[in-house]
C-alpha cells in the first residue's frame, strides 16, 4: 500500500544533519532552491525595470570634428512636485532632462551633448531639401556615364559569367532556328514523296480520259453495261456532264 512517505520527493534523501549523507543533501537541496530565487527575482527585476526605463536616448557628440553617435541610454519620468510635472532621469549618468519633444522613433529622442555638457534634443534635418536649396543636381550625365562605365568594368573582373550565363541565350535560339530548319525541310520532303506516289495516279487517269474521249468520238464505247447505269445519275446524260468536264479540264 502507498503511504504518504512514499510520495515525498525528498523522502530517499537522509535528513539526520548529524550524519555526513544528510548534511550534503540539505546542502544540495538549499543551493538549488536559492539558485531557483535568484534567478525568478533577476527575472522580474528586469521586467519591471524595462517597463520603468522606456524611453530611449540615443546621445551624439563631436568627436575628431565627426558627429558620432556615443550610447544610447534609458530613462523613466521622474514626477516633481504634485502639479503632474516630472523631468527625466537617465539610468547610467544619473542625469536629470526637461521632458523632450522631437521624437526620432518610437520611445526614442536624439539628443546632441554641447561642449559645455549640455545635452540638446534635435532631430536629424531632411537632406534632399537641403541639397535642392544648394542647387545640387541628383541627375548628372557624366556622373551616370561614370558609374554604368564602373558597374561595366566590375562585373567583367570582379563578376565573371559562366559559360550558360554568357552563351546559354544564344545556344538557345541556334537550337530553335536549327528544328525549325529541319521540321520545314522533312515537310517539304514529304510532299515531294506525296507527289512522286501521286504522278502515276494521275497518268492513268489522264489515260483512262483520253481513251475514253477517243471511243466516244470514234463511235466506238468500251464503257462497261454496267459504268452506264452509274453515269445515269447525272443530270442532262452523260455526254453533256462528260463534255463539261472535258471542257473545263482543257480550259
Amino acid at each position: 500500500m502507498v503511504s504518504p512517505s512514499d510520495l515525498n520527493p525528498l523522502g530517499s534523501f537522509n535528513m539526520d544533519i548529524f550524519t555526513g549523507t544528510g548534511l550534503t543533501h540539505l546542502i544540495v537541496v538549499f543551493i538549488v532552491g536559492l539558485l531557483i530565487f535568484v534567478l525568478g527575482g533577476f527575472i522580474v527585476w528586469w521586467y519591471f525595470d524595462k517597463k520603468r526605463f522606456w524611453i530611449h536616448i540615443p546621445l551624439y557628440k563631436n568627436i575628431g570634428n565627426v558627429p558620432t553617435r556615443v550610447r544610447t541610454y534609458k530613462a523613466k519620468l521622474f514626477p516633481i512636485g504634485k502639479a503632474g510635472d516630472y523631468l527625466w532621469f537617465v539610468k547610467g549618468v544619473k542625469k536629470y532632462l526637461p521632458p523632450a519633444t522631437l521624437q526620432s522613433a518610437p520611445n526614442e529622442y536624439m539628443h546632441w551633448e554641447r561642449e559645455d555638457g549640455e545635452w540638446i534634443n534635435f532631430v536629424m534635418g531632411d537632406l534632399d531639401e537641403d541639397q535642392k536649396r544648394a542647387g545640387v543636381k541628383y541627375i548628372h550625365q557624366d556622373m551616370r556615364s561614370q558609374r554604368i562605365a564602373t558597374a561595366n568594368l566590375l562585373e567583367q573582373r570582379l563578376m565573371q559569367k559562366g559559360f550558360w550565363e554568357k552563351w546559354g541565350v544564344v545556344i538557345g535560339y541556334v537550337i530553335f532556328f536549327l528544328v525549325i530548319t529541319v521540321a520545314v525541310v522533312i515537310n517539304l520532303y514529304m510532299m515531294g514523296r506525296v507527289i512522286q506516289e501521286m504522278k502515276p495516279l494521275v497518268e492513268a487517269i489522264n489515260t483512262g480520259l483520253n481513251k475514253i474521249i477517243q471511243n466516244e468520238q470514234g463511235g466506238n464505247s468500251i464503257i462497261p453495261a454496267m459504268a452506264l447505269i452509274f453515269f445515269r445519275k447525272f443530270k442532262g446524260g452523260f455526254l453533256k456532264n462528260f463534255s463539261r468536264i472535258k471542257d473545263g479540264l482543257y480550259n
